[in-house]
């Protein structure tokens, strides 16, 4: 989920707390999001966690006026 924030975007994983990104433009905070869910997924393997399994969907709703 990447929303704007402010001057900046802020991006957050429903289905991995506390994974959270930011970014000056909506593309830097996705990238930021690629990054910090690998590290995320990534720390949880290190720490023999287990990777929570997606729950979450996501839709684009286009409304015409």
């Amino acid at each position: 989920m990447i929303e704007k924030a402010g001057r900046n975007y802020s991006a957050y994983s429903p289905d991995l707390p506390g994974c959270v990104a930011t970014g000056a433009t909506r593309e830097d905070a996705e990238t930021m999001m690629h990054e910090a869910i690998e590290l995320h997924v990534h720390g949880l393997v290190e720490d023999g966690l287990p990777i929570p399994r997606s729950h979450s969907s996501a839709l684009y709703v286009a409304v015409q006026e």
